[in-house]
């Protein structure tokens, strides 16, 4: 418990007197969307796959089809059912001009984040650096 008497932070607990912190850029499901339906058009089951082999670690379904609807709805992402395979129809998604425009703003917000956690890092080992300001 903190002074406050709330929990602390989710990404960070600890166990047997060790802390274990998880570091996680939030909301990374919808630029991995973007990006992966950059490289091609792709169903749900696929973009979870997908997902967890580029950020490391799954994502919820339910999270996936709810930031897909709403790319959907803002035009990011088209989709289009296809009952052409065998089994049950499925939707596929993909990219549309719009899409790529938000994943180039969002490719730009990336790597200033990078930038501060490798100002944060260099600190960390002792190095000289300018600050993220200067």
């Amino acid at each position: 418990m903190s002074l406050t008497g709330k929990r602390g932070s989710r990404c960070r607990t600890r166990r047997r007197g060790h802390w274990v912190v998880r570091s996680r850029v939030e909301r990374f499901a919808e630029p991995a969307v973007l990006l992966l339906l950059r490289e091609r058009p792709a169903h749900g089951y696929e973009l979870l796959e997908r997902i967890e082999r580029l950020a490391g670690e799954p994502i919820d379904m339910g999270n996936l089809y709810r930031v897909l609807r709403a790319l959907e709805e803002e035009g990011v992402v088209r989709s289009q059912w296809h009952a052409d395979a065998p089994g049950p129809a499925r939707r596929s998604y993909e990219l549309t001009d719009n899409g790529r425009r938000l994943l180039a703003s969002w490719a730009g917000a990336l790597r200033e984040t990078q930038r501060v956690i490798d100002v944060f890092l260099a600190r960390y080992q002792g190095e000289e650096v300018k600050d993220v300001r200067a």
